[in-house]
């Protein structure tokens, strides 16, 4: 007799919000006349985000869930509803950046530079899908940090993936780095994925279930020395570290976010970034906690190697979005330290809370600086050379000061959302008194240093260099860029003034984390 299972919708909600707006997109595509279609897509999209976000509200308050939903594959904790509500919050503020029409190509389809791309053009087409897309790889990103077993977690992967694999090639301008983005992206993530199956497999053999806590179990019983564990620990590792862009596993990263359009570029560097390392918590901490003597080794080593991959070769870089690329794999480095000292404490709510608040600020200022990055424009798309900011002080004051805070919040400087970040992760660190993490936060902080060189290369050269004749052009923005580098330069300069709030709430989320 086959046996109903169990589903807490409620719990689920916001997923199946999400979930739901994206099926509805996919018939708006096949129905709808395509001059409605945009029309339908926009508002669709904001309002199942701000629906989303509104139910992860009311469930903080009626109280978080107990046990995990859905027979146990998805944990609806205290982590969980935080992240899914920075993820939402993310989201929302990247399709406002979306919403932009002069960012995607009228027909994919059409070779670059050919008369079908020109006729395209000319007789305004657009890709709508692009809406759809976006919410099937939000629901990935939902579901993927609330996966309470590896399948669940698998399939999570893929779907926040796929359709980011196509979103990277849809740019506007410079149509073959767009394609070559998106190729590199789909194959590199493709491998990426095999290594995650691979290991779950190599799991599944040590510990007979896939499930989270049964693994957890089995290393409870079994000890940590056994090959299955040790080599499906590391394949799943892999994969992991390739969504948060960690090195030696950061190739991908500057080709995409320079090839991709840049709304889409915003979305990964903050969506994806909270979804993964959400992802690499849940790993870590909640299935392989009991063996963190064989994996925290392999970790230093890597936050080790990401910060200063990122911190050294981004001050070699001559593009703005490669720059910002690089930055964001130095930002993994320093996030990871906090996975590590989560790790080391099993109950330790103060590392957990920091990582959080790490997330939600870095997360916050990256889609301000993109929005930015967006509205300075060469006659053939954006100003992506770094010479030709020179001087943008001096043409737009206002929109280099904001882009200038951005930067300063990345390197960290006190007063800003990214001085309170940093601060509570490297904190939590230094607070275990482990000899080994001390070490680590050291090197983390003079890879912070090295880091504000290239950040304040770009305001030196914005303030005190003589704009050419022949300069980019300040675009007038939308009231959708408006209201993303508004919003972001409020929540970077509030977070940063006033960060009590938000991390306190990080810390009660932290406190209901499901370790069984």
């Amino acid at each position: 007799m086959i046996t109903a299972p169990t589903i807490e919708y409620f719990a689920l909600a916001p997923l199946l919000i999400i979930f739901g707006a994206a099926i509805i997109g996919v018939l708006v595509e096949a129905f709808a006349p395509r001059y409605l279609r945009r029309a339908v897509h926009v508002p669709l999209t904001l309002l199942s985000l701000v629906g989303a976000f509104a139910l992860v509200i009311l469930q903080t308050i009626r109280g978080v869930p107990t046990t995990p939903a859905a027979m146990g594959s998805v944990a609806v904790d205290g982590p969980t509803l935080f992240i899914w509500g920075a993820i939402l919050v993310l989201s929302f503020v990247s399709v406002l950046l979306i919403n932009d029409e002069e960012q995607f190509v009228p027909s994919a389809a059409a070779v670059p530079g050919s008369a079908e791309e020109e006729k395209a053009i000319t007789e305004g087409a657009a890709h709508t899908e692009v809406y759809p897309l976006a919410l099937f790889a939000i629901g990935g990103m939902l579901l993927f940090p609330a996966s309470n077993d590896l399948l669940i977690m698998f399939v999570a992967l893929e779907v926040m993936s796929l359709p980011l694999y196509l979103l990277c090639g849809l740019a506007r301008r410079r149509r073959l780095l767009s394609q070559e983005a998106s190729v590199k992206y789909f194959l590199l993530g493709a491998f990426s994925s095999a290594f995650f199956l691979y290991g779950t497999a190599l799991l599944y053999g040590f510990a007979g279930t896939v499930d989270l806590a049964g693994i957890r179990e089995a290393l409870a019983t079994a000890g940590g020395t056994e090959t299955l564990l040790l080599v499906g620990t590391a394949m799943l590792g892999v994969g992991l570290l390739f969504k948060i862009g960690a090195a030696p596993f950061q190739a991908w990263k500057p080709d995409v976010y320079q090839g991709a359009p840049t709304p889409i570029t915003a979305l990964m560097a903050s969506g994806t970034l909270v979804a993964a390392f959400g992802a690499v918590l849940r790993v870590f901490w909640v299935a392989l906690g009991n063996d963190s003597w064989n994996w925290q080794p392999i970790m230093w080593g890597v936050a080790a190697l990401t910060m200063v991959v990122g911190s050294i070769l981004a001050i070699t870089q001559t593009d703005i979005k490669r720059m910002l690329a690089y930055s964001s794999i130095a930002h993994a480095g320093f996030l990871l330290v906090g996975v590590m000292a989560v790790g080391e404490a099993a109950q330790n709510a103060l590392a957990l809370s920091g990582l959080l608040f790490y997330l939600v600020t870095y997360g916050i200022t990256t889609v301000g600086a993109f929005a930015v990055v967006t509205m300075v424009r060469d006659p053939g798309g954006e100003a992506w050379h770094l010479s030709r900011w020179a001087g943008l002080g001096k043409r737009s004051p206002k929109l280099a000061g904001v882009f200038a805070f951005f930067l300063l919040a990345f390197a960290g400087i006190p007063l800003t959302s990214g001085f309170f970040g940093k601060y509570a992760v490297f904190r939590s660190a230094v607070a275990l008194g482990q000899g080994w993490l001390t070490g680590l936060v050291v090197l983390a902080v003079v890879a912070s240093a090295a880091a504000a060189f290239f950040y304040v290369r770009v305001i030196v050269l914005m303030f005190f260099s003589d704009p050419s004749a022949d300069g980019p052009t300040v675009v007038t923005p939308s009231w959708a860029t408006s209201t993303v580098v508004g919003f972001s330069a409020f929540a970077t300069v509030a977070l940063g003034v006033f960060p009590q709030p938000v991390l306190d709430l990080a810390e009660k989320a932290a406190k209901s984390l499901f370790v069984q």
